[in-house]
């Protein structure tokens, strides 16, 4: 793992060692950020599902003025910590189910990151919290990657749709 651009750009990371979290591959790392390049500069960021980090860290690289980091397993934010070290960045990290997150967090986002393990479905959910506590900045997306093509729920519209093999990406935001 590595960071493709911004201040920190060709860094390696700390890997993770394990089967339970699943990386964004660079190449749709990079196409992400490609099209989240001119939101990112001065944003908040949550990134809900953090595991390795990557995201959230590529995101304060790139100018993100803040990151939350956020995974339910505490070896994830052990590595997020060590990455933020290495590279010396200073987020919030915590340790909590996507739900009690999303309840618990303040102010709004301009960019919420979901990646959550392929097996779970929880964007309805998700959608669903982010907009009862109005977490989104008034022009703010939810990125979410999945393994299928993810449909708009109330109060919501897929922004943009992006397919890279088994992994989709959807680009949401309130309607």
């Amino acid at each position: 793992m590595r960071i493709i651009a911004g201040k920190h750009r060709g860094r390696k990371l700390v890997p993770f060692q394990g089967q339970d979290v699943r990386p964004t591959a660079d190449r749709v790392k990079e196409s992400v950020f490609q099209i989240l390049s001119v939101r990112l500069p001065g944003v908040r960021v949550l990134d809900l599902f953090c595991g390795s980090g990557a995201l959230g860290l590529e995101s304060l690289s790139r100018g993100a003025k803040e990151v939350v980091f956020n995974d339910f397993s505490a070896e994830s934010l052990a590595i997020v910590k060590k990455n933020l070290a290495l590279l010396k960045e200073s987020a919030s990290c915590t340790n909590l189910d996507f739900r009690a997150c999303l309840a618990s967090v303040s102010g709004k986002f301009g960019i919420i990151f979901a990646d959550p393990p392929y097996r779970e479905d929880v964007l309805g959910e998700l959608l669903s919290l982010t907009a009862k506590r109005d977490l989104l900045e008034k022009d703010g997306l939810v990125v979410y990657e999945s393994e299928k093509e993810e449909a708009a729920t109330d109060g919501w519209e897929l922004a943009d749709l992006r397919r890279y093999g088994r992994t989709k990406v959807c680009f949401f935001r309130r309607t």
